[in-house]
């Protein structure tokens, strides 16, 4: 099991949900010009001041845009999207999921927009709020390669469990924050969640939100093994039993560190383990040295095998 977060990061690339019509656009001085329309409303945001990610330190504050959601008029004191001259060129940069828009500045770096649905109800549960099936709408500014999110599948407790587990890194150094949240969210801009999904799973056909969770501080590793639960974030608690979400396949989705893209990493499920399968007891030896390079000095993850 895992401690479980109920609400997104807050992270630094966050421009609004629900955008319709986005557009992106990069002067040659490396200021972007975000567009898009929400609650009845056109935004001309103008984004600029930073690019990729720090590693994790409590005494050097991690990388965040500056923002000005008049349009320029706010540090400029005139309406500079109305003579925005575009200067980026076709993207040509790693892949991205959930993408929207993205191109490649005059400066060799790269912008992107994304948009997913991080506020879904855990455990399969159908939304019930409209906050819950918004799409939030991200934006990134990097050079260089996108973090790398590293994910296994596995059995816990004497194969009891389906289990998830892995790291991630940037530039080779671990992400991590240093505190976390009443709701188990990350409470600095260098702590991240990541969201587990899983497919056709015990909650139905399809994708479904199973939870969201924070990277451990130090390793920047995750565990995750799925049970039975009662959720406290659920409408019922405690009387509202949710099965054991294991499922076919997995999807995991984080926001990128600092101020680079969202990732997602995707893998198959696992079968029930069976202690008379010598496959299966040798496959699960060998992730439990997997496990325990990322995991193994973490005070609560390494109770988790």
């Amino acid at each position: 099991m895992a401690v479980t977060c109920s609400s997104p990061a807050q992270a630094s690339e966050r421009v609004d949900v629900n955008a319709s019509g986005v557009r992106l656009a990069v002067s040659a001085s490396g200021r972007a010009l975000v567009t898009y329309r929400a609650r009845g409303r056109t935004f001309h945001l103008l984004v600029w001041g930073a690019v990729n990610a720090r590693p994790p330190s409590q005494t050097v504050r991690q990388v965040h845009f500056r923002f000005d959601w008049s349009g320029g008029w706010k540090t400029s004191h005139r309406l500079v999207w109305k003579h925005f001259k575009n200067r980026c060129t076709k993207y040509d940069g790693p892949e991205l999921v959930y993408a929207l828009a993205a191109c490649k500045a005059p400066d060799g770096s790269y912008w992107a927009l994304q948009a997913w649905q991080p506020y879904l109800p855990h455990r399969g549960y159908p939304p019930w709020l409209p906050r819950e099936t918004e799409w939030e709408l991200h934006v990134s500014h990097w050079t260089g390669p996108l973090a790398k999110l590293g994910a296994y599948t596995d059995w816990a407790f004497n194969g009891q469990a389906h289990d998830l587990f892995g790291r991630l890194t940037y530039l080779d150094n671990p992400v991590y924050g240093f505190g976390i949240g009443k709701d188990g969210a990350p409470n600095d801009r260098y702590g991240r969640s990541l969201y587990i999904d899983t497919f056709d799973s015990a909650y139905g056909p399809g994708w479904k939100r199973e939870t969201s969770i924070s990277f451990r501080r130090g390793s920047g590793a995750f565990c995750y093994s799925f049970w039975p639960t009662h959720d406290k974030t659920l409408p019922g608690y405690p009387n509202n039993p949710r099965p054991a979400g294991n499922g076919k396949r997995y999807r995991i989705t984080v926001e990128g560190p600092g101020v680079t893209p969202d990732l997602q990493w995707e893998g198959a499920g696992l079968h029930d383990f069976n202690p008379n399968s010598r496959a299966d007891v040798e496959y699960e030896q060998r992730m439990d040295s997997v496990f325990m390079q990322f995991l193994g000095n973490d005070k609560f993850c390494s109770t988790q095998r």
